[in-house]
């Protein structure tokens, strides 16, 4: 593993996810799931997100269009705290669900709602 990549991405992660959210699954991986930890840490975090071609704020409202299509609403919820801590508005999240619904129905909409009113209010 590249051992740039991976700090580069931790670096990136904590700065999205908050230091606490990152550290515990970290904590929490063994044997079994450290190694994915590790890889995605490096590859999405490090070669992703560490591309400054593309603004943190900008990469959050992505991944916000891209996990609300897939239905991926677990990671949806985290990627929307991590968006507004990225700085996306309550009204850009609110665009970024419009857009979700006209492309992937009006169901996966209300769930992104759903989600980002529980977020939101926190």
């Amino acid at each position: 593993m590249d051992d740039k990549l991976f700090e580069t991405g931790l670096e990136q992660r904590k700065a999205t996810l908050g230091a606490d959210y990152v550290e515990k699954n970290l904590a929490a991986a063994d044997d079994f799931t450290r190694p994915f930890q590790e890889a995605m840490t490096a590859w999405c975090w490090g070669f992703g997100w560490g591309d400054e071609t593309i603004d943190a704020k900008t990469r959050s409202m992505m991944n916000l269009a891209m996990i609300g299509a897939l239905g991926k609403m677990h990671e949806w919820e985290i990627h929307c705290r991590g968006a507004v801590n990225n700085g996306v508005s309550k009204e850009e999240i609110r665009a970024i669900i419009h857009v979700v619904g006209i492309y992937c129905g009006v169901p996966q909409a209300l769930e992104c709602f759903r989600i980002a009113r529980k977020v939101l209010d926190d």
